[in-house]
């Protein structure tokens, strides 16, 4: 898995001070992508070296870091997101998989054929293609959703990317 870019964001998680990490070679392919460069297999190796010196590089103005990707592999991303929890930080992945968390029997542990991992590394997850027709996040049409877990229940706040 390859990190394309990376960069400080404030709206992708809520009140929160984002490093996000663009992962390249997304399998989703959503028609009307606004990253479809991110579809390509390119940038620098995302190991768990780099992913330690991008958070030491911002350690002092982040509260959280965001995988934007890496559908290609959940487990390794879930193995990242527990390293970034284990130095404190809050953590979020964008997938653009359909993870019905709120269905989900067990909160804990998410079984996706051929994926079995867990989510408790996970503070934040935006799950949900991309479909044109109804929208990013900011959409009151959105199939997408934003989940924020707390005591191993999926809580639903994609209204808080709506303007009021």
């Amino acid at each position: 898995m390859k990190v394309a870019s990376y960069e400080i964001v404030f709206q992708e998680v809520p009140g929160e001070v984002t490093l996000a990490l663009n992962i390249s070679g997304c399998p989703n392919r959503c028609k009307g992508c606004h990253s479809p460069h991110l579809w390509e297999d390119t940038g620098e190796e995302l190991t768990p070296e780099l992913l330690e010196s991008l958070i030491d590089k911002y350690a002092h103005g982040i509260t959280c870091v965001c995988f934007m990707g890496g559908d290609q592999d959940p487990e390794y991303v879930a193995q990242l997101a527990q390293l970034v929890q284990s130095r404190g930080y809050k953590t979020a992945w964008y997938s653009g998989r359909d993870w019905n968390l709120e269905a989900d029997a067990n909160p804990s542990t998410f079984h996706f054929s051929p994926f079995n991992f867990h989510l408790s590394p996970f503070t934040f997850i935006k799950t949900g293609p991309y479909i044109e027709a109804l929208g990013g996040l900011k959409s009151p049409t959105t199939n997408q959703r934003f989940y924020k877990r707390e005591n191993n229940t999926w809580l639903d706040q994609t209204a808080l990317f709506r303007r009021k």
